[in-house]
């Protein structure tokens, strides 16, 4: 199974490969666009229902977030149960938690329903402020969730041996292997009549009345509805200005000590770590995750994988790190997801986005939203995730700040490439965005010296692309997008890789 970087994760096993075609002719119910946790769970669910769906992945099944997550299934939220009282109002708040605990129901139901061998369990987790200035953090996280009834209970000792000044146990939290989840949920969806597809890049929609015409590079589609489970559709819209694009970085290494904790462990530092244990292959590991940022603005991100194991190394009694691999989220603006029409849909397009670090949560219980929707079933979660809701108040503040960054992006590379003086800069195992001869490129040179060179202009809305020395890909730091060394896409909403050049400027 292949994934959206250069470094391995550790669910990248083998995974059955979907080769069927659909014929010109066919129109679909439903078209859902993604092959990971929320594409499978919600093309599983709608074809439940009795639509004729069709699952569309631009590569493997896995490729994207899932196949790099760490595989906390949370009820506790990026986003407390504080800020959203805050924001949204009590009752709201209380929907949100809901949905979690709905969301970690959905995914056992699937396990059981189907027998399926992914390692679900479910764990407690530890939640703990590591220094002074987080311990009101955290009562303020306890406070929020005791006003909507949420268990959090203070603790005087953890499941990690790191130094706290103050703790909670959460209960009923869950974690699995995600990549054996939706291979066995794929499955299922095939058997009960539905349709899979890998290596169809979806390039473009229409969208008429009746129905919606995806432009993709295997041949047209024609569905009643299209669902986009990609983070973020093709196409500049509302959504790419309301959410902004992060790396998280995870290593999974074994201990001397054979101590691994029992629990799910999360600091309160910004960004935080979070940890877990989990057997892969007769081996058991712990999952340690953060030094988060914005894709794209970070100049080494090699260093990211040192300080995590650095700080790792300053608290647990490591052996070796056998694991080392990065994935990409989505923050919102204002802290909730974008689950259902499209906001430039006339209502057949469906999105599902903005996740934050709770990926496996809400990318679960989207499924359960847009069936809901498609089927004309009232959802109760329709307003909260509503993606039309953005307006000048819940997270403007936010939202300005974001995309002054994004206005930045658009036009500060512009200058600063003026300031890149020629390729001679350039060095083995190097890559830089260079000036030449009047044009800009992204450069990158192989140990043996043979040179890559790209168009450095994102395709998606022409902002230029930054090398990711960690996972060995362009990234851009405006919506998001990545591409490999040659120019092909690993991450939307681009829908075309960067342009390569035939002629080789190392000469």
């Amino acid at each position: 199974m292949f994934r959206d970087g250069a470094r391995k994760s550790m669910w990248q096993a083998e995974i059955k490969r979907f080769e069927t075609l659909p014929t010109q002719d066919q129109l679909f119910d439903v078209a859902i666009v993604g092959g990971g946790i929320t594409g499978v769970s919600t093309a599983y669910r709608l074809q439940l229902t009795g639509l004729k769906c069709i699952l569309l992945e631009a590569n493997n099944l896995g490729f994207g977030t899932t196949g790099g997550t760490t595989a906390h299934i949370n009820d506790f939220f990026d986003t407390t149960y504080k800020e959203a009282i805050s924001k949204f109002g009590l009752e709201n708040a209380k929907l949100l938690a809901q949905s979690g605990k709905e969301a970690i129901q959905i995914v056992h139901n699937n396990v059981q329903r189907h027998s399926i061998d992914c390692d679900f369990e479910y764990k407690n987790a530890h939640l703990f402020a590591v220094e002074d200035d987080q311990v009101k953090a955290l009562e303020d996280i306890v406070d929020g969730a005791h006003q909507i009834g949420y268990e959090m209970t203070y603790v005087d000792e953890i499941d990690y041996p790191i130094p706290f000044k103050k703790a909670v146990i959460v209960p009923k939290q869950a974690q699995f292997h995600p990549v054996k989840y939706i291979k066995a949920l794929a499955e299922a969806f095939e058997q009960a009549g539905g349709m899979i597809v890998e290596n169809c890049l979806c390039e473009s929609y229409n969208e008429e009345s009746d129905d919606v015409t995806l432009v993709t590079s295997l041949g047209d589609i024609k569905a009643k509805n299209v669902v986009y489970a990609t983070h973020t559709p093709p196409g500049i819209s509302l959504l790419h200005f309301t959410t902004a694009p992060y790396r998280s970085y995870a290593i999974a290494f074994t201990l001397k000590n054979d101590n691994y904790p029992e629990t799910l462990g999360y600091d309160l530092y910004d960004p935080y770590h979070y940890y877990r244990t989990h057997r892969v292959d007769g081996e058991t590991y712990i999952i340690a995750g953060g030094e988060d940022h914005k894709t794209g603005h970070v100049e080494d991100t090699g260093e990211c994988f040192s300080n995590l194991e650095n700080y790792c190394r300053q608290h647990f009694d490591m052996d070796t790190v056998k694991f080392a691999w990065s994935s990409q989220y989505f923050e919102p603006v204002d802290g909730m997801p974008s689950i259902g029409i499209a906001p430039s849909s006339n209502g057949r397009v469906y999105i599902a986005a903005g996740y934050r670090g709770n990926g496996m949560t809400f990318g679960t219980i989207a499924s359960a939203v847009i069936t809901d929707l498609i089927t004309g079933t009232e959802s109760p979660y329709e307003k909260l995730f509503n993606p039309k809701r953005f307006k000048p108040t819940a997270g403007f503040t936010s939202f300005v700040k974001e995309n002054a960054t994004v206005v930045k992006d658009f036009i500060g590379d512009k200058l600063s490439m003026e300031r890149i003086q020629s390729l001679a800069e350039i060095k083995e195992g190097e890559a830089k965005v260079v000036k030449y001869e009047g044009n800009s490129y992204a450069i990158y040179a192989e140990q043996d010296g043979n040179l890559h060179v790209l168009k450095s202009t994102c395709p998606h809305a022409q902002c230029e692309v930054r090398w990711n020395n960690a996972e060995l890909s362009w990234d851009c730091p405006c919506h998001g997008s990545r591409f490999n060394i040659n120019g092909r896409i690993l991450t939307g909403p681009a829908t075309e890789g960067l342009e390569r050049l035939d002629e080789d400027l190392s000469s």
